[in-house]
């Protein structure tokens, strides 16, 4: 673990923003009403409680953590070298919602997260690999591209 830590040279973690979070949980909250106006208040708390652990699994399942060593990129739990990356550009906000839509290449792979509005593209060039380009949401942009440029 002190090795990978060592060699890190770029790292972000995308979590969901607290209004998203709030949004689906009020949500779960309007289920829960409908319980207890259906049925009880013993059906009312273990469906509350439910849906207290659901928003739990939701943060901690759609955090992504994004890190750059001198080896590999790492997007959650995709990876790859870095000799199989061919070329790298940031995108703004435009760009990013034109690749995410109406240019978008159904075979790429992407790492999105909508409350984020610019991004990177990562073109892959590698034969086996039937992937074009990685399509990554990420608020460093500019840092990770100048970053993998110097690694490339």
């Amino acid at each position: 673990m002190q090795d990978n830590l060592a060699r890190m040279v770029f790292r972000e973690v995308i979590r969901p923003p607290l209004w998203v979070l709030t949004f689906i949980y009020f949500m779960f909250l309007s289920l829960v009403i409908a319980i207890w106006a259906a049925l009880d208040n013993r059906s009312a708390l273990i469906s509350w409680i439910a849906a207290t652990l659901g928003i739990i699994a939701i943060a901690l399942r759609w955090r992504t953590e994004i890190t750059l060593d001198n080896k590999e990129l790492h997007v959650g739990r995709a990876h790859i070298e870095l000799r199989y990356l061919k070329e790298v550009s940031a995108l703004n906000a435009q760009e990013m919602r034109l690749l995410r839509t109406r240019d978008a290449d159904p075979a790429a792979f992407l790492a999105l997260a909508f409350w984020i509005p610019a991004g990177v593209k990562v073109v892959i060039n590698d034969d086996r690999d039937s992937v074009p380009y990685w399509l990554i949401s990420v608020r460093k942009n500019e840092e990770l591209t100048r970053t993998l440029y110097k690694l490339l």
